[in-house]
């Protein structure tokens, strides 16, 4: 269940603004495990516990930065980003991204979303850019900052029939 309900008439309103702070999430480390799975990365820092305790400056094992970066769209869409009414919302891409603080197994963290520009691109098309920062539960800094790009298509209403 969405933490905000936005509508499509309410979305410029938002422009500027924070659209919410989404719930805590556990990173463990069977999730981590299965990112390195899917992607083949599975360097030690990420996978070999034992080996992270003995050498790793943090002493545990940590996500794959691109593992923290997918779960931005997970938490932004569960915190209520995508307006009510939406057909459809695709990644178009990414205009900047920083990860600040590597995020420990069994560590909590959550995305705070705000809205930068919205482009109208057509009849109930939009191009939205956001300002995400995750923070990890603990932690001064956060993991990381992206600004994503989002192309929402508004549901088309159904016209009655005459």
């Amino acid at each position: 269940m969405p933490t905000v309900v936005i509508t499509y008439p309410e979305l410029r309103s938002y422009l500027g603004k924070e659209i919410g702070v989404s719930d805590w999430m556990t990173v463990s480390q069977e999730l981590i495990d299965q990112f390195a799975e899917c992607t083949g990365d599975k360097q030690w820092i990420h996978v070999d516990q034992e080996r992270a305790k003995r050498e790793s400056p943090l002493r545990t094992t940590i996500a794959h930065g691109y593992l923290t970066l997918s779960l931005v769209a997970k938490l932004a869409v569960d915190l209520g980003a995508i307006p009510e009414g939406t057909q459809a919302a695709f990644n178009y891409g990414l205009d900047k991204v920083r990860f600040l603080v590597p995020v420990k197994s069994g560590a909590r963290v959550r995305v705070r979303t705000s809205v930068m520009s919205i482009e109208d691109k057509g009849p109930g098309q939009f191009l939205v850019k956001n300002n995400n920062v995750m923070e990890i539960e603990g932690e001064e800094k956060p993991a990381l900052i992206a600004e994503t790009l989002v192309m929402l298509y508004e549901r088309r209403k159904k016209q009655a029939a005459g």
